[in-house]
């Protein structure tokens, strides 16, 4: 590491605050106010306005605005023309008090020609892809594409590495569930039975269904686009089972995540306290039955990522 900016003889940075190791290429514009962190590489014809911070190993491509509101957290990567807006009502003499906030998260990455509405939150390790239009909050290690972008899946395996994962690598026996290595989650086997008369699933407590069940709710009509779950609990235990269709589950722990299919009521997945759970790619016919160990008690869910992960190395 250096111990100043690398800055091009043509580009043009005022008094603004760039940290060790930092290049800053040709026909780039950085404005008095901004602020720059340490081993960021900023490319040709780029512009940074004042009130934009950036934190340490940033990359922007070239052709990237970066207007005043934005803020690009550590080991974020931006593609090339990728557009941030800053002007939720174009046109039409409404002018807010204060710009609003789009920040991008740790480790996030947004794909070249990508667009970014104003007040936009991409949360930590989320990929957006190339082209998509971002009108909403992105979550934690989601990716997203088109217009608008929708979540067609999550980074898996390693929170820190991003590295792929298969789960389960086994199939469940009767009596035998498996870890998909995260944390204490496990697949369970659920007995099916069938005749002429139709199809029976069962499940005992507390030999296939780990915990007593205080409380049960079912998820259905939900549409493929949506997502639900995004939450963990301080201390109840859940147990999913999709009864009709499939629906994925991703779980999370703090340091792994997976995705599970279910996609019959023979199988039935287990998750423990603490264990970050998310529900998606339901079908159209899904009906998701989940049994929990307690009853409803607000206080009990953590629906922030970060808190969540700070709850998880408070018991570490």
């Amino acid at each position: 590491m250096t111990d100043t900016p690398k800055i091009h003889a043509t580009a043009e940075v005022g008094s603004a605050q760039i940290g060790a190791g930092t290049s800053i290429w040709q026909n780039v514009v950085v404005l008095t106010g901004a602020k720059i962190g340490k081993d960021c590489n900023i490319n040709a014809q780029c512009f940074v306005e004042n009130d934009v911070v950036l934190g340490d190993r940033v990359t922007v491509k070239s052709g990237v605005y970066l207007w005043d509101g934005v803020h690009l957290q550590n080991d974020v990567f931006v593609g090339p023309n990728v557009t941030f807006t800053n002007d939720k009502f174009p046109r039409s003499k409404q002018y807010p008090e204060h710009f609003s906030k789009t920040v991008v998260c740790e480790g996030a990455s947004i794909g070249g020609g990508a667009i970014i509405l104003p007040g936009v939150r991409i949360e930590r390790g989320a990929m957006v892809g190339a082209g998509a239009v971002v009108t909403k909050n992105v979550p934690p290690f989601a990716i997203v594409v088109g217009n608008p972008a929708q979540i067609v899946g999550y980074v898996s395996g390693s929170v820190t590495s991003g590295a792929s994962t298969v789960v389960p690598a086994t199939s469940p026996q009767l009596g035998s569930p498996v870890s998909v290595g995260v944390g204490a989650v496990k697949l369970h086997a659920l007995k099916v039975v069938g005749d002429m008369r139709g199809d029976l699933s069962v499940g005992e407590i507390p030999t296939e269904i780990p915990f007593d069940v205080k409380r049960y709710f079912l998820v259905f009509n939900v549409p493929s686009t949506k997502t639900r779950g995004e939450h963990a609990h301080h201390q109840c235990h859940q147990f999913l089972i999709c009864v009709k269709g499939s629906c994925s589950v991703v779980v999370d722990d703090g340091n792994h995540r997976a995705e599970v299919l279910l996609d019959t009521p023979g199988k039935g997945l287990h998750l423990p306290p603490l264990t970050w759970g998310i529900q998606y790619k339901y079908s159209k016919d899904a009906v998701l039955l989940v049994f929990a160990s307690h009853a409803y008690d607000a206080k009990d869910y953590i629906r922030d990522y970060s808190e969540f992960t700070s709850v998880v190395k408070h018991h570490s």
